[in-house]
């Protein structure tokens, strides 16, 4: 049992590498490429045809990469009026369905993503170069699907 634990730790740990990882490219790629297309056309009077739309879609990417990591740390947004005005004995209740509110709330998103994307799909829209617009929002039912098993656990794990 022990062993297992060890194991799964390691592929949690792996995982949130890869995602730390995901999201310090997808920063730096952004802010090279904002960095580059202003350099193009200030001093080339050029540009990237392409850039703008890439860029956007680096905003998509690291917005969505954020809350994951943002969820993963606990370090989301939460409003915490209640847990204030009422007794401490209340506390855990109440984050407890603030949890499962917010793991009901990323598993829709989620689900709209994924029609969203299908719709994408078939319309068979390029976002730049070559690549369609469905791989680049492809991150959206990623990010909400993490982000509701994260608060879907919290909700039933206490870590120390």
């Amino acid at each position: 049992m022990a062993a297992l634990r060890k194991n799964l730790l390691a592929v949690r740990s792996g995982l949130h590498r890869l995602e730390d990882g995901a999201l310090v490219l997808a920063l730096v790629s952004m802010l090279v490429m904002a960095l580059t297309q202003i350099v193009l056309r200030n001093v080339f009077d050029s540009g990237l045809l392409w850039a703008e739309s890439f860029l956007r879609i680096l905003v998509l990417w690291v917005a969505i990469l954020g809350a994951m990591v943002a969820t993963r740390d606990r370090n989301h947004i939460s409003i915490d009026l209640l847990s204030r005005l009422l007794p401490s004995s209340y506390f855990v209740p109440l984050q407890i369905v603030s949890l499962l509110f917010a793991a009901v709330l990323c598993a829709i998103a989620a689900y709209h993503s994924v029609v969203f994307i299908s719709y994408e799909y078939e319309d068979g829209a390029i976002a730049f170069a070559e690549v369609p617009v469905w791989f680049c929002q492809s991150i959206m039912p990623i990010g909400f699907g993490v982000m509701a098993l994260r608060f879907l656990y919290s909700a039933f794990v206490r870590e120390q």
